[in-house]
């Protein structure tokens, strides 16, 4: 079968930075499904990782954690899924990804495509999509209120992969006020467009933007990204007893600021579920059921900006290259191989 891989780390401007190459198909065995894979996206997490994480042994290594697809073999101890199929998932990161023709996913981690997106739309929403949602409703508790704070949520970098999906689910699953960063037109009208109720900008001080809408101290704040910008204006401008929230790897992060307030820290990362087999790992099939029925409503939509073509090493560069300029707005995919 084609795939795409890299065979060492390093830049992406190297004309082996990823290549195309052929694999064998794989077989499913225990809970795993085997997908034909129709529609990728990419995130951030396949470049840090082309970047960083050295190639296991002689073969190339695959990235791609999000796909969309349809089931063409079950393990013997698949119960949720028949060939057939149509599903979608993020897929687990110490397993090869999904930048190949089939691909290997266990059944806990996929859910059921929603029916009335294509291929390319439902393909942009796995990854940040179960991020977004673990965020907010598993680490911060959205619904928990905090005593004496604005009902409002920050979310910092409103018009990335995870911030543009996370905007729609608190307004469709929420009563909380909404507070989106995005620092150029362009971006602060799409994340207005996804249902932010104000729009500030993360270039300028956060603390006297937020104070100046008048809404309050917000009781929760996510980061989606460069946090370490922005400690210290958070633990100014979060409610005492907040809840914060990152999900980047800043080289540093100082948590002082948030000592008088009494304020949670809380990391997201997707992957921790799959990784270690965790007893509720099924609630990342729940949740991407529950979001194909909300994209199916209408109550959400697709996060898709750009589609760069058929799944190849010369399309994955350029979507690599774009990633990592940090200016991404939604979501770029490929489709077809």
């Amino acid at each position: 079968m084609k795939a795409v891989g890299y065979t060492r780390t390093g830049p992406i401007d190297r004309d082996d930075a990823l290549i195309d190459f052929e694999m064998d198909t794989p077989t499913a065995t225990g809970r795993d499904l085997l997908v034909r894979v129709r529609a990728i996206s990419v995130n951030p997490v396949d470049y840090k990782i082309r970047q960083l994480r050295a190639p296991e042994g002689d073969a190339p290594a695959v990235l791609g954690w999000d796909a969309v697809g349809e089931v063409v073999e079950t393990g013997p101890e698949v119960s949720q899924f028949k060939p057939g199929d149509q599903v979608w998932y993020a897929g687990a990161i110490d397993r090869p990804g999904a930048n190949s023709e089939y691909h290997l996913v266990d059944e806990r981690i996929v859910g059921a495509k929603p029916t009335s997106a294509t291929d390319a739309e439902a393909a942009a929403l796995p990854l940040t999509t179960l991020t977004a949602h673990e965020m907010l409703f598993d680490r911060l508790r959205v619904h928990e209120p905090v005593p004496g704070a604005a009902a409002a949520v920050l979310i910092i970098g409103g018009a990335g992969g995870v911030g543009s999906i996370a905007i729609q689910l608190l307004r469709a699953l929420t009563d909380l006020t909404v507070i989106a960063t995005a620092s150029r037109p362009e971006t602060q009208a799409w994340v207005r467009d996804l249902g932010a109720h104000h729009v500030i900008d993360h270039g300028q001080p956060l603390p006297p933007q937020v104070e100046a809408l008048g809404v309050g101290q917000p009781a929760y704040v996510f980061s989606t990204n460069r946090t370490e910008l922005y400690g210290e204006q958070i633990g100014e401008l979060i409610a005492p007893q907040g809840r914060f929230g990152l999900i980047d790897d800043p080289d540093a992060f100082d948590i002082k600021p948030f000592k008088a307030k009494s304020a949670s820290i809380h990391w997201e990362f997707m992957y921790t579920r799959s990784l270690f087999q965790t007893a509720d790992m099924g609630r990342q099939s729940q949740i991407l059921n529950e979001v194909a029925a909300l994209l199916d409503e209408g109550r959400i939509k697709s996060t898709a900006t750009e589609t760069l073509g058929v799944v190849n090493a010369t399309n994955l560069k350029r979507a690599h290259a774009f990633l990592e300029t940090g200016t991404a707005k939604g979501k770029l995919v490929l489709e077809g191989f």
